[in-house]
């Protein structure tokens, strides 16, 4: 795992001003997501998930993170992808969602990029609702395009009262 994947984002990245237009970029399947860094508290290497019986399926379980418990969401499930075995490149991105810390399952973390918002595109229509409510654009990087995620949108309301401790 980078160095990038070990540490504690809050003393690296500087203050919400300096935030602005950067995301943290991860792959899954065949994509690459981004989330604005304002909400990630750090990056962890997998490790073991305790199940909680009674929780979406998307929830895998939680953590005890320095004496604090997190709820894990595998967002692989959450978007239906495929199941995909865990590796040494999977991480658990920690984010803050309102006063709640939640674990991210992700295939593999990217880098921090900046992406201003004149390269952001609004995400596509779908009349099927669904996984495009959690997509708040498209990024262009190059010829590359980076799907950006609303992280306060990954859990409606109901379900994140279900997890919180």
């Amino acid at each position: 795992m980078t160095e990038v994947a070990k540490s504690n984002f809050s003393d690296e990245v500087g203050s919400e001003d300096t935030q602005e237009g950067k995301y943290l970029t991860f792959h899954m399947g065949d994509e690459d997501y981004g989330i604005e860094i304002r909400y990630v508290t750090e990056i962890i290497g997998i490790q073991r998930i305790t199940e909680v019986p009674d929780m979406p399926s998307f929830i895998k379980g939680v953590i005890n993170l320095r004496g604090k418990v997190i709820p894990v969401m595998d967002v692989r499930a959450r978007f239906n992808l495929p199941p995909r075995e865990y590796d040494e490149r999977t991480c658990i991105v920690v984010v803050q969602l309102n006063t709640t810390s939640v674990g991210l399952v992700v295939d593999k973390v990217n880098e921090v990029a900046d992406i201003p918002p004149e390269n952001i595109e609004p995400p596509p229509r779908s009349t099927a609702g669904g996984s495009s409510d959690y997509i708040q654009g498209m990024g262009k990087m190059g010829e590359r395009v980076k799907i950006l995620l609303n992280v306060g949108k990954l859990l409606y309301d109901n379900e994140l009262e279900q997890i919180e401790f």
